[in-house]
């Protein structure tokens, strides 16, 4: 008797689509109402992305954000960038006093503030908590410095010690070898490590000796500092001096080619901090790459799987961790180019997803955004969806493994990204490389074409 086998279909059926009418943030909400339900009492919604810097990604998070705040009262929005710049942020939407594009420049790491959706994204904050009786904090997450400097991280702590521990010195050589490698934005990451290489190992190592001691002693004297100015003030100097620590562990491997390594620690870390803001608070919403925030393995590119953020969430928060993956369709993504991207050719054409992707099998369900709750899918839908077994991973054209109905709970599609918008305030407070670069980046976009 012949056998037969089942092919999974290239689409989810009708049933498992679950349109966005828009990605407008002012819109109004009520395209989200199955939100609510699926949702249920999570405490952390986890809000991935395909690639950095891409308008609709910006203005899904934001349009969430809302919702979650509105009619949940989640009360954080913490977000993949420096954790100790982002006090800043965190400052100016509970009515601070500075200017939004320095806030943007300088309070966000790592390029994530200097587009306008970014800006519009704050601005909403800062209106919502004028009025609110529950206001949203902004929380980084990330290593700060860029993920190449330990200067903005290590200058917070010695600011809390000159408070905190009256009459102590720190050794003056562990920030003078600190700003031997201080990287003012991405684009001086490369100068930065390369300055890191040529230190002296017994440089290196007393560097990494000195952080230690400042970690003993801070851990030593917690009763006396929390005496002498705040729990808060203490919690978030801790937290910023393990960054520091955790930084050069990864520069150190970073340099040394051990990217695995570089990999865990971050992530380890990251985790750390999400949990420590959870603490703070009843619901948090965490936005971060898929890579960082799905329930499953990470891989990039010639490199073993490794832990990533959203495993030790998982193994910590159980089921109140949610995770909304984002997969994307066509338009314009992060350019991999190095040598492009420093021309100013920040973004790269993306083709039509790679056949057999998580991707592609969302990109032949609904022209528009739509959602699909994974957890609710029918036999033939929850097959198709093992069946796609890589998804973009915003590299190029690298796609890394990936097992959805474990890594996520809920997957969101972009039928066509396009880059944010570059905020001209923010540039105009942004290091001189910054600046370079973008003009570069607007002196294409407004270049006439040629038939």
């Amino acid at each position: 008797m012949a056998t037969h086998t089942t092919t999974p279909p290239a689409r989810l059926s009708d049933a498992a689509v679950i349109p966005l009418r828009t990605l407008d943030p002012a819109a109004a909400l009520d395209d989200l109402e199955w939100l609510d339900e699926a949702i249920g009492d999570a405490r952390v919604v986890a809000i991935g992305e395909s690639a950095h810097y891409n308008r609709e990604s910006y203005e899904l998070r934001h349009r969430l954000l809302r919702h979650l705040a509105e009619r949940h009262g989640f009360g954080a929005y913490a977000m993949e960038t420096g954790f100790t710049e982002g006090w800043r942020a965190d400052a100016w939407v509970r009515g601070g006093g500075d200017r939004l594009g320095e806030v943007m420049a300088d309070g966000l790491t790592s390029l994530m503030g200097l587009w306008r959706q970014m800006g519009a994204h704050l601005e909403w904050m800062r209106g919502h908590n004028a009025s609110a009786e529950r206001p949203i904090g902004f929380h980084g997450i990330d290593l700060g410095g860029h993920n190449a400097s330990l200067i903005p991280a290590l200058d917070a702590v010695l600011a809390f010690l000159a408070h905190a521990d009256h009459g102590f010195e720190a050794d003056p050589a562990v920030r003078e070898t600190a700003s031997a490698f201080a990287a003012t934005s991405p684009f001086a990451a490369p100068a930065t490590m390369a300055a890191y290489a040529q230190l002296r190992p017994e440089t290196g190592n007393a560097l990494t000796a000195g952080l230690a001691g400042l970690a003993a002693r801070m851990r030593g004297r917690r009763l006396e500092y929390v005496r002498r100015t705040t729990t808060e003030a203490y919690e978030r100097a801790l937290r910023s001096l393990r960054h520091a620590l955790t930084l050069d562990s990864v520069i150190r491997g970073m340099t040394g080619g051990d990217q695995r390594s570089v990999l865990y620690n971050r992530d380890a870390e990251i985790a750390g901090t999400v949990e420590e803001i959870l603490r703070g608070h009843d619901r948090i919403v965490l936005a971060a790459h898929n890579a960082h925030v799905q329930r499953g393995p990470a891989v990039l590119p010639g490199m073993d799987p490794v832990t990533p953020l959203g495993l030790h969430l998982a193994d910590r928060l159980g089921e109140d961790y949610l995770v909304i993956g984002v997969t994307s369709g066509t338009g314009h993504m992060l350019n991999a180019d190095a040598a492009a991207f420093m021309a100013g050719a920040l973004f790269a054409p993306m083709p039509a997803p790679e056949p057999g992707s998580l991707d592609a099998l969302m990109h032949a369900c609904h022209d528009g955004p739509f959602a699909a709750d994974l957890r609710r899918l029918s036999p033939a839908d929850a097959g198709a969806v093992r069946a796609a077994a890589t998804q973009r991973a915003g590299l190029g054209a690298f796609y890394a493994p990936v097992n959805a109905l474990e890594a996520y709970d809920i997957v969101v599609h972009l039928p066509h990204v396009t880059g944010a918008d570059p905020d001209e305030a923010a540039l105009a407070c942004s290091p001189p490389e910054v600046r370079e670069v973008f003009s570069r980046y607007a002196s294409g976009r407004a270049a006439p074409r040629h038939t």
